[in-house]
């Protein structure tokens, strides 16, 4: 699959989940390049604006098996990776999979599971395979965790350590929809018998591993990977964080551009790529100073600054 094949299937896809969620289509855009981009989406939002459909949708677009977990403060490990089944007729102990054996994963409201089940997810997400009672087991490939935060009801919750936040390629909000949105969303419900839209698979599996692969063709000059590195070192030097983007996040935040690129049919990666994805892929990495927080600052407007004061090079 080339860049131009690429660009096409991601408006198919984007187009088949538009047809049943009502978000922006830069939500949307955002959410679809954490797959390309080989990454994980967090969303935070207040329930009932789509994050479950998103997920779903996505899935059945992309043509993937999906599976949904509700974390809750007694969520053990065992119940999301599996655990061993004493088997009375072979005498033998037999692994039964997890619901984290799934190509889409939704983890719902995971900052309510303890820090015991969320190390295990965490391993998941960063090697793609679970660990019980000693034995290995690799998960379905693909493999992508939509974890939802409900930033409104914060008792009873376990916040994210920062080594988790980190492995999530982007961050993003659905939002409510405005007047026009929510009367589409009224009329879609009127013109249906089932409460939740449905949509069609629009990839196979052999082309899921294709798309995901075309980022890695995408050319990144030698100006442009220096820009990438000035905006995340330039996230350590500001005053009003406490601890700015991690190596890693310099990583993906040109993992991401490259995804960008290939999702508008680009075979190279200009200084728009990187500022259209710096938001989502560098806020939720910035831990704030103690004055800052009182400050009410946003972690965002850090963001923002720092495209703002960092050069643009010429391409």
């Amino acid at each position: 699959m080339d860049v131009d094949e690429a660009s096409a299937e991601c408006e198919r896809v984007l187009d088949e989940i538009g047809s049943a969620v009502i978000a922006d289509r830069e939500f949307l855009e955002t959410v679809l390049l954490g797959f390309v981009g080989r990454g994980h989406v967090l969303m935070e939002d207040v329930p009932g604006t789509g994050k479950t459909l998103t997920a779903r949708t996505m899935a059945s677009a992309l043509g993937l098996e999906f599976s949904r977990v509700q974390f809750t403060p007694d969520l053990l490990p065992a119940d999301i990776t599996g655990t061993h089944v004493f088997n009375e007729r072979e005498r033998t102990f037999e692994f039964n999979e997890g619901p984290l054996f799934a190509n889409v994963v939704l983890a719902d409201e995971i900052n309510r599971a303890p820090p015991k089940t969320q190390s295990a997810l965490l391993e998941a997400m960063e090697e793609e395979q679970v660990t019980v009672d000693g034995d290995t087991y690799e998960l379905p490939s693909p493999f992508f965790v939509m974890a939802t935060q409900n930033p409104v009801e914060m008792e009873g919750t376990f916040e994210l350590p920062e080594a988790q936040v980190d492995r999530f390629l982007v961050k993003t909000s659905i939002g409510y929809p405005d007047e026009t949105g929510e009367r589409e969303l009224l009329h879609r419900r009127l013109n249906r018998d089932e409460q939740s839209p449905g949509v069609e698979s629009v990839l196979t599996e052999g082309s899921v591993d294709d798309l995901r692969g075309v980022p890695e063709s995408v050319r990144v000059e030698d100006d442009l990977v220096t820009y990438v590195a000035a905006i995340a070192r330039a996230t350590r030097e500001d005053r009003r964080v406490e601890v700015g983007v991690s190596p890693r996040g310099t990583q993906r935040l040109l993992e991401a551009t490259r995804a960008r690129a290939a999702m508008v049919g680009r075979e190279f990666v200009t200084p728009d790529d990187v500022k259209r994805v710096a938001q989502p892929v560098l806020a939720h990495r910035v831990v704030l100073t103690p004055d800052a927080r009182v400050d009410e600052v946003q972690k965002s407007a850090i963001v923002a600054d720092v495209l703002d004061d960092v050069p643009v090079p010429t391409v």
